[in-house]
Formats: C-alpha cells, structure tokens, sequence
C-alpha cells in the first residue's frame, strides 16, 4: 500500500488519520532507526559503527538528571576497539597520513609519462585568437539521451554538425560564379518577407503566431508546419483587396487590447528577426540580385536642384500603416536578445535611454526657459548644439539640451557617489562667482544668488562641510568661500588701509536687524561675549540666514567644523587659504561675529600654531604642497581684521595667543631673508605691519617699538632705493605704505594724553593703559621720512609711476600731519631742558614748518600736475557720478557686500588713478600746519582757489538726488566727505584769520550746509565741527555785508508789492536772523547734537586720543547722522513734545526755540535755497503748520507772525509754487489728510479769525490738490466757514487756483451748494471760498456735457431747479448770473447783466409750474 505524502492546507487531524491508517495497513517502514550505546567495549563487532572519518556525537543513554557538582576523577587515555594504538609509530606522521588538506593533494600529484605520444602542430588558422564563446551563440539542440550535457560539449557536437553540412554542400551543389554586373546583397530580414506580396510563398518560411507550444506529442513541429501552410495556401488564393477586407472584419470582431497585444508581438519578433539576419549564417548563402532587375520601383521627384528618390508604397505597405499604431517605435542601438542573461522580458521604458537624442527643438517663441549651466558655470544658450562627449546631456528632463540646470545641480549634491556630489558643488561654486561678476545680469531675469539661498544652498554648504570624503569638503570650502568672499572687496579694503582713516572700516553687516544690534560698534570693557538677545537665540538659523547669512552660518555650528576641518583632516593648500577666507568674513561681519571666532575652543590656537609658526623649512618657488607649519599671510590677516573689531579682542591676541614672538619674527628679518615665495614673504610683511598699525590705534604695543626699532630703521633707509626701482612693485609699496602707517599710528600714541579717571568705579575700571610710546622715541623718524616724500613727489608729472606709488605719497603726507600733531601737543614745562633746546622749541616748530613749506610744499602747490588732480575730483567723485555706486542686481540685504568683484575703474574714488587720497592727507597736513602756524594761513589758501576744486564744489551743491546708500557707496562716500570737511576746515581757519571774505566763502558755506545732512554714522565729531565752525558763522554769509536783505525787500517788492510796515519786510528780518546767529546756533547744537556716546568715539578717532579708541569697526551706515530736513529738526522736537505733553513746554522755552528756526530758514531760503532743495515745499509747509500745532498762543507771537508770513510768501512764489504737491508723499509725514484734519481742528478752536493762519487752512484747498482735503473742510468741519474771513487782498495765490479747473466731484458740489443754500457759507463771512463755491455750482447746473451719467445729469436738473426756486434773491441772483472770478472787486467776481442764451435755454428746460412761479429773470 502506498500511501501519500502530507499535501500543504493540511491540519493535524489529516496527519493523525495518515499515522492510523498507516498502522492498520501493518507495512514496513521506510527509516528504521537504529539506537547504539555509547560503550561499544562488549558490543560484538558486527554491531560496530561503521567507520567513518567525521566527527560523530552520540546523545544516547545520557541520564534524565544532571550530574553533581563533584570533583571529576582523572581521565585516562584508552584506545578505541578495533584500532589499537601502536606505541612506536611516530604521532606527526600519522596526522600526515591522514591529513586531507589540499597541500596534502598537490603535493601527491604523479605527472603522466608523454615520452611516447605524438606531438602534431597545431592546424594554421586566419585568426590570431580562437572566438569567444557566449551564451546567445548556444545552438537548439536537443540534449543527448544520457542526459545534460556541459555547454562545452554542445558546442564541439553542434561544430562538428556544421562542418558536414559545408562538405555535403560542396560535394552536391557546384559553385555559382557571380555574373558580370550583379550585386550581392543579403538574405531579406523577416520583416522584408512579412511586406512582401502574398503570392511569393517564400516569404512565409515559419509561422508567426502559432508556435504548438502547448501541445504535448511528439508530431507538434509538424502538426504546427502542416496549419502554417494551410494558412499560407488560402491567402495565396485570395486578391489582395479580399485581404484587406477580411482583415478589417477581423479587426472589428476581436478587442482593440487583443489587436494591440498581436501588435507588440510582431513588432518584436520583427526586431529580432531583422537582428539575426544581419548576420549572415553558414546554411542562408546570399542572393544575388543583378542591377538590370529593381527591386522596388521608384518615383523621381525634384526638389530644387536635388533629386531625391522615394519608393512606392506597396499593398502590403498600406497595410502595415494601418495595422501599425500612429506612435513611433522605439529605436534602439541594438536589438534584445532572449538569450541575453536576465534579459528573458525586454522592458523597453527603461531602454529609453540608449536611444538617440532628440533633435534640438528652436525656440521660436519669447516665452522664458529653464536656465542651463555648463560644468564650467557658464549659461548656455537654449539653442546651442553641443556634442555629447562633453558630459552636459543627461536623461531628465529636455534630454536633448545641453548643461545642467539648478535643481538638476541640487539634486546631484545628493548622489551617493561622491565624485557627483563634488562636481555638483563646483559646479553651483562657479555659478555663484560669475552671478557676482554680473554675467547674468542681461541673460537671467531674476537674481541667481536670492534664487539659491531661497531654496536652501546656504545649509547645503553647510551639510556638505560634514561630508566624510575630503574632495566634497574641499567642494563645499570652496562654494562656502565663493558665496561669502568678494575678492574685490577683500582687495579694495587692503589697497585703502593707508589711506586717511582707511583702517575704520563699516562693519559688512545687514541694516535690517541694526535694532537688535544697535551697541555692537562699543566695545565690551568687561571683556565677556555679548550675549544673544531671546528674540535672535530662539529664533531657527533659517530665519536668521533669511535676514543675515552670516548669523545663520553662525547658528549651525560652522566654526567647530572649520576648526576640526584644519586640525584634523588637514587639507591641502587651496582648502587652507579658503577657510581662512572665510572666517576673515565673518570676522568682518560685526563685533559679535568677531568674538564668537576669537573664541571658539582651539580654532585660533590650531591657527596660530599651524599657520604662523616661528620657525620652519624653507619653502621654494612654486606650488606648495600644504601649508602646515609655514608661515600663511591670510593667517596673519585674520589676525589684523580681528584686531580691528576692538581693542580687548588686539590685548587679547597680543597677549593670550603670542602674537607679539610672531611679529618680531616677521619683521625683523627683511621679506627676501624670510625662507618663503617672494610674494608670500612681502604680503606677509606688509600683514604682520598692518597688525601692528591697529595694536598701535588703541595705543598697544609699545614695547614692540622698543624692540624693533633698529629693524625699522634699517627698513626706512632702505626706502629711497626701492623706490628708485623700476618698475615699481606694487607688494612693495604696499608694505612701504603699511610700513609709513605703523610709524603713523605710533607718533600719535606718543602724544596721547591718558584719559582722565572717571568718578565711578564702574567706568574707572576700564581705563585704557598708557602707551609706553615717548616722544624722544619717535622724533628722529621725521628726517628718514621726508626724503621719501621729496623723492615721491618728483613722480606727480608721470603719471605711470606715480600711479604704481600707490598710497606711499598719502603715508608720506600723513605721518608728517600726525608727527606735527604730536610735536604740538607735548607739554614743554614737562619736558628735559637737554632736549628741549634740540626737539621742543616753538622757535624751533615755527621754522621746521617754514622750511617744510618752502622746501615741499610751495613747489608742490605751483606745479600744473597737481591742478590736474583738483581737475579730476568730479570724474572720480561719487556725488558727482551716483551711477558709479548703484548697487549690483545680484546685491542682496542678507548678505553685504561692498560690490567690487570687477575691480574698480582707474577714473574712481578707489581706482589707481583717483587723487582722494592723495590729496585728502595734503588737506590733513595743512590743516595741522596752519593751525600750528598761523603765519602760513596766507601762502596755503591758495589751495581754495584751485578752479578743479571750485567746479567739484559747484557740482556738489547743485540740485541733484543724492546718490542711493549701499554698502560701497557708504565706504566711498566716507572718503570724499573727509576731503570735503578738510577744505571746509581750512576755510574756516582763512576766513578767521583774514578779514576780507573770499569770494568763494558763499560756495564753502553751500557745501557746509549739504555735507552736514550727508554725513554718516562715525562721523559724529565732523558733524559737531561744523554746527561750531562753518554752518552758522557770519563769515561764511558774506550777503549780510553785501546788500542782501535790501535785494530781498527790492525782490519782494516787484512781486509781491510794498508792506506798509518796514519791520515785517524781508530784508529786516534777515538783518535780525543774522545778528542772532550765536543764539540760532545754540539752539541747533542743543537740538542737533548726536548721542554723547557715539560723539566721543568719534572725536577720539580723528582728534587721535587713541588711549579712548574702542574699535576701528564704525557704526552701520542706515541712514546719514541727519535728516534732510534737518534746519525744521527743533520744531519738529517741539511739535512731538507738546503731542506727548497736554500741557505743553514752558511759552518762554517755546517761543525761542520757534523763533530761532524761523530765522535760519529764512537765511536758507533767501541766500542758500540749494540746501533746502532736498525737502520738497509740501514738506516745508507741513513744517510750518507745525508751528500753530505746538501751542494755541505760539502762532499770536509778533514775531513768529513775521516770520511765517514771510516764509509763506516764499512758499507762494511763482517759480516755487508748482512745485507744491500735497498728493505725493512726504518725508517724515505719513499723511498729510491727517495733519491737515488736525490743522483744521485747532484752527476751528483757538483761532479766532486769524488771517495768517486762515491763510495755511486755503492753501492746500486749491483745485489741483486732492478732493479729501475739500471734503475734510467743507464735509466734517463746517464750522471753519464762519471764521475763515480772510480777505482776497490777502490771499497769497491767484483765486483762479481754487476756481480752475470746474469741479467734478458731485459729493463735492452738493456740499458747496449746501453750504450756500443752508447761509454756512455767507460772501461777509468767508468771501474767498464763497467765490469758489459760486463758480463751481455756477459751472456744474450749466453745463451741457452729453458724456454725463444719469444721476450726474438729474443731480444737475435738480440744483438748477432748487436754485430758481431760492427765496434769496441776492444768493439767486449769484448763482444764475455768476460770470467769473476778480479780485480786483470787492465781492470777488463779476455777474452777468444779462443771462446769455444757453443760460436761458437751460432755464426753459424747466418744469412749467418753476417758471410760472419765478418767471425767467434777467
């Protein structure tokens, strides 16, 4: 019996019923198990184990419990039955014996004896190599009886049955000689045969859809070969035309899936059958076909001057095209195989990409296209045709365009090969740099730089930096340094250090998030980081990269990475110089940032050891292979813009970081003596003096001087010769001019006077230490230096080499300022009587100055190259070209830039060729001189007379819109406002000095005026100067003395016609102005005045106190230190302190302060109109109603009443009063609806009548300005009516501003009507605005326009009929006859005697009862 084997699904019921049946059945079992004990010593030997090499464990007769933790007793070694162990055979031979091991094998190996078999050579062959065999070459064989046979012997059998089919071939067939003219061609592909007619039979050699694969006997081959011919004989009987129609029938009886799946099927076969008979086999010999025999016929067509051959279609063609579908097949560049390893289904979406591109489609159309980038950051054009060997076709989107565009780029940064990720970043890097050369700027709309950052490049970055392989850190530096760094930036600042003033610097930092920021330019004196505000630490560094990238870098931890980058990875070079780049810009980014880096755990340890080592190998010319323990200048930068950030961060260097060892090794060996590449050697000299120039700017590192002071001896003799070579090396006089700085910096920390103690201990305890710099120390420098300048000036006419000096002339010129700043302010009483005859003589002083200016300075002053340079101040001047600091379309808030990755044009304030700095420190040094020296006051003021200098100045006050704030166009404009406030001074000590004034004292006072509402934050000391110098001297207003204010009485009396009393004219008014100028002054200083604070950095910066210097970062440049409307600026304070008061100020305290800006404006709109250009006369007449809003008594003062009439007047001019728009909005003033609301609210209380300020409240109502404001009056302050009794003589604009145009607005002229009708509005009470209600209303009930709306037009019938039917008569009369206006009248306007006739017609048009009632008068 026999039984089954559990099936899966079955249950253990199943299993129990199998076990019964099986025991009942009483059958043998199949497995008898056999149970052996584990002592086999008194078994007998049959029953022995079988022997066998493996290790057999037997789990029989073990106990059911386990054993008892007993000693065990000592084993004994006993042989096994059966084999007995001989004692003397040796143990490591029999391991050997049975040692199976495959050395044991080989080495057993018996070579077969070949000395009797026969050697034949092997059979010459045309190839050099045997062919390769592969699986798709495996021929359909059937396999032998015996079984599977290897793929080896199917190839030998299938070979050998190839090679008797060729020799039976040759014996029976006799070879056929191709005839004359034929032309051998292959056999037809399967799909040639499948469109060949149906009566060749030869072109259905097999079956195409029935293969009898299902069937299961032997005869299937045949039983499938007998239906194909079947099939074959019935469509040879029928016409191709019952061919087509019974396949259409077919067609429409199956399902259109079923047709598609026939479809795709042949379409493959046919694919592969055309494959296969490419190559010709051994059994398919080829056709001949003769060319006297065609084979398709063809049909000629002529095509211009080609001749292009098309085939015919044939039937069968015909209904291929039908039977195929419309889309195109796929081609490919090889056909699939099924015998191709784990090819057996062939998907051909995913062969796509093999194919062929597209071809480039034209863009025809204007519509905008993704932008594409080269592998070198460029922007390809859309239709370019480029190659694909050079790797920018890839297989997304538009296949067929060339480049990459950025979400292609972003999504390869996350490949996980990270060669793809690396090429990713230095792809989007390149981009980066050439979006901020502004090559996109034309191509691209939109910015690519807003564009990356918005979508997340900055954390990309970021990510990257943690990537473990070093080439995608090395990608991400570098795409890190390309975003952050500006090159041109970084240049421009280290070309300008030496410039006056040049190492204060404004800090790279966005404006936007300045109030949380608004104490980071002071220093720490606690010397603690400033905390975060909540606000900013809670906030996710997305949100603060969206408003400051470097605070959002800040956020993510990059300096620990940096930091573990350089200690740990250690990167090449290029790697080195970059993230030393980088910190450099965040260094510059604000105080804040600049802590943060000084104090990131071992970054400037790893640094300073690493990169600024004191002693190393020496280093060739040439690249270097990695920069660990040489000297890096970028290193010794770092430390210098650290430095600048304030003067606990340089104490800290100096003294925590041993710096000071370092700068002794820099510079106490020439740069050629240093062991490193030239260039290196100089920049890093130059570096190391310009750390030292900042030390020194906080009054630090005196005793380096001490040190180093034959070295800087040395170093200034050395001058004359290197700057007797030619050419001139730029590196060169860098570090001659940081050189000149560095001794600069230490002359005026010898003069420094130590701050005085403050009276609390809080401010005690941060005092600056003295500077151990002495006078004696630093006098013998002036004989090393002067010589220089001589010889640099004999260069002024050649304008090449004067060019190459580069800033060496302006060090020159600055170190002689500071050393006679120096000399003048030491304390003779003080000083050694020894010395004092040789160094501290004012005789001495007077005649050193003296030979300086005869030996240097006169010459220079005569020669006709420098009125060149004076010539040149308005080509290079940014006031002057505003363009040249427009800000890039690629700038962006987040991130500053000063915008000079270009390079800056020779003819700029920073190009070589730009005289800013050159002759702003020749400025500084007179200055010092003549305020030292009055004496030479005369010979210096020639300078002012320069005519270059004169037409820069006429271009700087002329009306123009101030150029727009940027970050580069505030560093730029610093400078050209020092030279500006320089000239201003000298001006000042001449006109002090000589009694007669100059003639151009009135220009100086104009630049005065607009220099001190441009200048920006840092220059708080240069705005104070002027308010106490040039702003409010009588000097500098030379028509006070010239017959001004009779010209301002003569002007006004031609226009405006003769006051009665003299005392309000003009020109007395002026007088008085200008006799109270001390008090005007006062009043401006007290109200004008910047912070104490910010005044007193600022004064310590340029006076030269460097003991209380703080931070060479100035304040960020928002906005200028004043407003442009400054001159209303304590009014303005007046008119918020009696808003946030009820009670208001003090009268006395009121009246004074109103009284003196009344008085400066009015000198600046009769003798300076040009200051007061930047505020529009909307603004200026907003300010003046600010005088009747401070208080309800101010505007009755006598002489306030004075002085706004005749400001009004000026207001009222005809030049200035189109000029006047109250629709525009105005600076300070959020609208001016509200004010004037308010304006008619106080005059509605407290005016009574006052015909000055009635004047103010029908100023604004002229009909050219907004309807609001007549709304406001007429709608919602009626009242204003019955006291606004200003006379027409007194109007100060012509009536016909108010009545022309006719009014349009019918809210308007229903108020005006009701306001007549109603007696608010009477001719005794308000007569200017009765005669322009009357002429509106008059105009609007006659008008015929036809383009009138419906209720327009039965608004009109319905006030026409209203005003017939007035009981009024003299109100009737008025608005039926009114004619036009005319002041000359004492009613204001002229009535017809007679109404004309289209009045008239108007009043027929009347209902019947209206004019039985009234009648038509006349």
């Amino acid at each position: 019996m026999m039984l089954s084997r559990p099936k899966p699904g079955e249950s253990e019921v199943d299993l129990l019923r199998f076990q019964n049946q099986f025991l009942e059945a009483g059958a043998a079992p199949a497995v008898k198990l056999v149970k052996g004990s584990r002592r086999h010593g008194d078994a007998p030997p049959d029953q022995l184990p079988s022997q066998d090499h493996r290790d057999v464990v037997m789990l029989d007769n073990l106990p059911d419990l386990p054993p008892a933790l007993l000693p065990a007793p000592a084993k004994r070694a006993r042989p096994s039955p059966g084999r007995p162990l001989p004692h003397d055979e040796d143990p490591e031979e029999r391991l050997n014996r049975h040692d199976q091991h495959i050395t044991a094998v080989l080495s057993k190996i018996v070579e077969r004896d070949t000395s009797s078999v026969t050697v034949t050579l092997p059979v010459p062959s045309g190839v050099a190599f045997p062919p390769v065999f592969h699986r798709s070459q495996e021929r359909q064989v059937r396999p032998a009886a015996s079984g599977k046979r290897s793929i080896f012997a199917q190839e030998i059998a299938a070979r050998r049955v190839s090679e008797s089919r060729v020799t039976s071939a040759e014996q029976v067939v006799p070879s056929l000689d191709t005839p004359e003219g034929a032309v051998p061609c292959e056999t037809p592909s399967f799909r040639d045969r499948s469109n060949q007619l149906p009566g060749r039979s030869h072109g259905f050699h097999r079956p195409n859809l029935v293969t009898g694969k299902g069937l299961r006997s032997k005869a299937a081959e045949q039983e499938v070969q007998t239906i194909h011919e079947e099939n074959v004989a019935r469509l040879q009987a029928m016409d191709p035309q019952e061919i087509l129609k019974e396949q259409q029938q077919l067609l429409a009886q199956l399902d259109p899936s079923l047709v598609a799946f026939l479809r795709s099927h042949s379409h493959v076969q046919g694919q592969t059958g055309a494959k296969a008979t490419k190559k010709q086999s051994p059994e398919r010999p080829s056709v001949l076909v003769t060319k006297e025999e065609p084979v398709t016929s063809t049909r000629t067509t002529r095509t211009g001057d080609k001749l292009e051959e098309k085939p015919e279609a044939t039937v069968e063609d015909k209904m291929e095209d039908k039977l195929q579908p419309r889309t195109p097949a796929l081609k490919l560049p090889m056909t699939p195989s099924k015998d191709w390893l784990h090819m057996d289904t062939v998907e051909l979406d995913k062969l796509h990409w093999t194919q062929d591109l597209p071809p480039l489609r034209r863009q025809q159309t204007q519509e905008r296209m993704q932008a594409r980038f080269s592998l070198q950051g460029e922007l390809l054009a859309p239709d370019v045709d480029l190659p694909t060997h050079l790797g920018l076709h890839h297989h997304g989107e538009e296949a067929e365009r060339a480049g990459y565009s950025l979400q292609e780029l972003f999504h390869l940064t996350r490949s996980q090969v990270s060669q793809q990720r690396a090429l990713a970043l230095q792809v989007l890097s390149q981009i980066v740099g050439r979006a901020q050369a502004g090559e996109f700027v034309d191509r691209l709309v939109g910015s690519v730089l807003r564009l990356l950052l918005d979508a997340g490049f900055l954390f990309l970055l970021r990510f990257s930096l943690d990537d473990r392989v070093d080439s995608v850190i090395a990608a991400a530096v570098r795409a890190l340094r390309t975003l952050l760094v500006a090159p041109g930036d970084e240049e421009l600042l280290d070309r300008t250090f030496s410039w006056y003033h040049g190492a204060s610097v404004f800090p790279l930092m966005p404006s936007q998030d300045g109030k949380e920021d608004e104490d980071e330019d002071e220093e720490l004196t606690t010397g603690k980081e400033k905390r975060k505000t909540p606000e900013e630490g809670s906030r996710p560094p997305p949100d603060l990269a969206r408003h400051d990238v470097i605070k959002g870098l800040l956020a993510t931890n990059l300096l620990p990475r940096l930091r573990y980058v350089l200690e740990v990875t250690c990167p090449g070079p290029s790697v080195v110089l970059d993230i030393l780049a980088v910190l450099i810009r965040l260094a510059r980014h604000s105080l804040e940032s600049a802590v943060r880096v000084l104090e990131c755990p071992r970054l400037m340890e790893t640094i300073v050891q690493l990169f600024l080592p004191t002693s190393w190998s020496p280093v060739g010319v040439g690249p270097t292979p990695s920069l660990y323990k040489v000297p890096c200048a970028a290193a010794m930068k770092l430390l210098r813009v650290l430095a600048s950030a304030g003067r606990n961060i340089a104490a800290r260097l100096l003294s925590g970081f041993d710096v000071r060892s370092r700068l002794c090794r820099f510079i106490a060996e020439a740069p050629h003596d240093l062991a490193l590449p030239p260039e290196e050697a100089e920049i890093l000299t130059t570096e190391a003096f310009r750390l030292w120039a900042v030390a020194a700017s906080y009054g630090q590192g005196g005793d380096l001087y001490r040190e180093l002071y034959p070295v800087l001896l040395r170093a200034l003799q050395t001058l004359p010769t290197e700057l007797n070579a030619h050419p001139l090396q730029p590196l060169a006089m860098q570090r001659v001019a940081a050189l000149l700085t560095l001794l600069t910096q230490l002359t005026l920390a010898a003069s420094s006077i130590p701050p005085e103690p403050a009276s609390g201990p809080a401010e005690s305890c941060g005092l600056a230490i003295p500077s151990s710099v002495t006078w004696t120390q630093v006098s013998g420098l002036k004989p090393l230096v002067e010589p220089c300048l001589k010889q640099t000036l004999k260069f002024l006419p050649r304008p090449d080499v004067w060019n190459a000096l580069g800033p060496v002339p302006s060090a020159c010129l600055l170190f002689l300022g500071a050393y006679y700043q120096a000399w003048s302010r030491q304390p003779i009483s003080s000083v050694n009587p020894l010395v004092l005859q040789s160094s501290l003589c004012p005789e001495d002083w007077l005649q050193d100055m003296e030979r300086l200016l005869d030996e240097s300075l006169l010459p220079l002053l005569s020669q006709p190259p420098l009125g060149s340079l004076w010539d040149s101040l308005r080509d290079c001047s940014p006031l002057c070209n505003p363009l040249s600091c427009a800000s890039t379309p690629e700038a962006l808030p987040s991130l500053v830039s000063l915008g000079c990755a270009g390079g800056c044009p020779p003819l700029s304030v920073a190009g070589s060729a730009s005289p800013f700095p050159f002759l702003t420190a020749l400025l500084s040094l007179i200055n010092t001189l003549v305020q030292s020296h009055k004496g030479l006051c005369g010979q210096l003021s020639a300078v002012l007379t320069a005519p270059g200098l004169q037409n820069y100045f006429l271009q700087c006050v002329a009306p123009a819109p101030a150029p727009q704030l940027t970050p580069f166009s505030a560093w730029a404009l610093r400078h050209e406002y020092h030279l500006q406030y320089l000239v201003l001074s000298l001006a000042h000590k001449v006109a002090t000095l000589q009694p007669e004034p100059a003639a151009s004292t009135a220009l100086h006072h104009a630049i005065a005026l607009v220099l001190l509402s441009r200048l920006l934050p840092g220059s708080e000391y240069l705005a104070q100067e002027l308010l106490l110098s040039c702003v409010f001297r009588l000097e500098f207003l030379p028509e006070s003395a010239s017959g001004g204010p009779e010209a301002a009485d003569f002007s006004d009396g031609l226009s405006l016609g003769s006051s009665g009393d003299p005392r309000c004219r003009r020109g007395a008014l002026l007088v008085q102005a200008c006799q109270d100028l001390p008090s005007i002054r006062s009043c401006y200083l007290a109200h004008c005045s910047p912070a104490r604070a910010s005044l007193l950095s600022s004064q310590a910066l340029y006076r030269g106190e460097l003991l209380q210097v703080s931070s060479l970062l100035l304040p960020i440049p928002k906005e200028p230190l004043l407003a442009t409307d400054w001159p209303f600026q304590p009014l303005i304070h007046l008119y918020h302190r009696a808003s946030d008061t009820p009670s208001g100020p003090p009268a006395a305290d009121t009246v004074g302060v109103a009284m003196r800006v009344l008085q400066w404006v009015l000198v600046l709109e009769s003798w300076r109109p040009e200051v007061l250009w930047a505020v529009p006369p909307a603004a200026r007449l907003a300010r003046l109603m600010c005088v009747y809003l401070v208080d309800s008594e101010l505007f009755r003062e006598t002489p306030i009443q004075r002085l706004v009439a005749a400001l009004l007047a000026l207001l009222c001019r005809p030049q200035v009063l189109p000029n006047l728009k109250l629709d525009c909005p105005l600076p300070g003033l959020t609208s001016f609806p509200d004010l004037y609301a308010s304006f008619l609210d106080h005059f509605e209380a407290v005016s009574f009548g006052d015909h000055l300020f009635g004047a103010l409240v029908l100023l604004p109502l002229q009909r050219r300005f907004s309807v609001t404001l007549r709304l406001a009056l007429f709608g919602e302050h009626v009242g204003v009516l019955r006291a606004l009794g200003l006379p027409l003589t007194q109007l100060p604009v012509p009536l016909e501003c108010y009545t022309e145009p006719a009014e349009d607005s019918l809210p308007l002229l229903q108020l005006y009507f009701r306001a007549l009708v109603t007696g608010t509005l009477r001719a005794h009470w308000c007569p200017i605005l009765y005669t322009v209600a009357l002429a509106h209303v008059n105009s609007f009930i006659f008008c015929q326009d036809p383009k009138s709306s419906d209720e327009v037009k039965a608004a009109r019938r319905s006030m026409l009929q209203r005003a017939w039917l007035l009981a009024d008569e003299g109100l009737r009369q008025h608005l039926l006859h009114y004619k036009l206006p005319n002041s000359s009248l004492p009613e204001g306007f002229e009535l017809y005697s007679q109404l004309p006739r289209l009045r008239q017609q108007c009043l027929q048009t009347l209902p019947t009862e209206g004019l039985q009632n009234g009648g038509v008068k006349t």
